[in-house]
């Protein structure tokens, strides 16, 4: 698919490229052309008005440029050559040139056979035929031709080369993206077999005739802890499809952010204090900022639950919130396996987990995904840092305009210290 998209857009940009140079060398082309006939007619007109110019040495028909030769018809019919750049000696031929360009039936025309330019004038002197040689005019045209094809030879190649690399430069997004969701599929379906793999064996045990009441309980209850599972995994892949496609509105209002951080610790402490662990919180207070209170409190319960997961036991977690300038930093930080640069790279993608052997933890590694996602929606920054035994995970936030203060600037996401 990627090839042919890459094989589409390199067609398309070189059909594009062909139809300009096309249009713009056939208009360079036309442009000439009619110039070259225009200068070629002034000039037999000029020297149709003017026959026996040539007479006085030294003289020439303003604006002569091409080989040409006139002829007087006289009172009887005969043919006088009066001269030019010809041997005009050839009578015959002089006769079926002037016969042909009688034929044409026009005052001014073109014999194509002869290669001539052809001009009738009536004036004191009697009826004069000016004949003008095309041949310098063609050649003209058709070295133009050939450069216009040399130069657009050279054009099409060069545009061809920048198109492939383009090509490869513009599918490479889609590239990535069509691994990645290739990578979900096969994370998603990796996570959703187990869980399947224990209903159906335990659906298959609870059938057969050779376990007591106990053994049937032990499957059923099996059974609902992973159906539990299973729809844990199915409502994540669902609010993180809602995130990525933009279907959850975030309705943003000014809310308290030490408040909102408060209230999502308070059911966590019992849950780390049955683990093993402190948790400790050091919030400023009253910092405002423009957001989604579900969605922000979604966050701090994902980082929360992380911490709670992976921090050493026994070990400490502390949970501080400051301001920084116009912007505020939320970080989560507990004791626990370094993390290595690469993880704390990928850590934040779907499925992702530093532990490679899957335990059934109930961790399907798409809490921080997304987290990440709600905090790019708040225009704001999540990254994690691993150093001296302790991970810690950051939200930087732009903090809501005071009271009174109406402006409200747009400001870029905060760089990763």
């Amino acid at each position: 698919m990627l090839k042919r998209l890459r094989v589409k857009f390199i067609c398309i940009n070189m059909t594009i490229v062909l139809a300009v140079l096309l249009i713009m060398f056939g208009l360079v082309y036309q442009v000439t052309r009619q110039d070259l006939e225009a200068e070629s007619v002034q000039m037999m007109r000029a020297v149709a008005a003017e026959p026996f110019q040539l007479g006085r040495p030294g003289d020439q028909p303003q604006g002569v440029r091409l080989p040409y030769f006139v002829l007087q018809i006289g009172p009887g019919g005969e043919v006088i050559p009066v001269g030019g750049y010809y041997d005009l000696s050839d009578v015959v031929f002089l006769l079926e040139l002037l016969g042909a360009a009688r034929d044409a039936g026009e005052q001014e025309g073109v014999l194509e056979d002869y290669g001539f330019r052809f001009c009738f004038n009536r004036g004191i002197w009697g009826e004069t035929v000016v004949f003008a040689d095309m041949s310098s005019e063609r050649a003209t045209l058709q070295g133009l031709v050939r450069t216009c094809a040399a130069i657009g030879g050279v054009s099409v190649a060069a545009f061809l080369l920048i198109s492939i690399f383009l090509a490869r430069w513009a599918v490479r997004p889609v590239e990535r993206a069509w691994e990645l969701q290739r990578q979900f599929v096969a994370d998603a379906s990796h996570e959703l077999k187990t869980p399947l793999t224990v209903i159906l064996t335990n659906a298959e045990l609870l059938q057969s005739p050779d376990y007591g009441a106990d053994d049937r309980a032990r499957f059923s209850q099996s059974i609902l802890a992973m159906s539990h599972q299973m729809r844990g995994l199915v409502e994540s892949l669902l609010e993180l499809a809602r995130v990525d496609s933009g279907a959850v509105k975030t309705h943003m209002t000014r809310l308290d952010f030490s408040q909102l951080v408060s209230d999502a610790v308070l059911p966590f402490e019992p849950l780390y204090f049955e683990r093993g662990l402190t948790l400790e919180t050091a919030a400023e207070e009253h910092i405002p900022v423009m957001g989604s209170e579900t969605h922000l409190r979604q966050v701090a319960e994902i980082l929360l639950d992380n911490a709670l997961k992976y921090s050493a036991v026994p070990g400490r977690v502390t949970v501080t919130l400051r301001r920084e300038g116009r912007r505020c930093r939320l970080a989560v930080a507990g004791p626990g396996a370094a993390i290595s640069r690469e993880d704390l790279e990928n850590i934040f993608k779907r499925f992702y987990r530093v532990d490679k052997a899957r335990r059934m933890d109930h961790s399907y590694g798409l809490g921080l995904s997304i987290a990440r996602q709600i905090v790019q929606e708040h225009r704001g920054k999540i990254w994690a840092e691993s150093a001296g035994g302790v991970n810690t995970f950051f939200v930087d936030l732009p903090t809501a305009p005071a009271h009174g203060d109406h402006t409200s600037p747009q400001e870029p996401a905060a760089k990763r210290p």
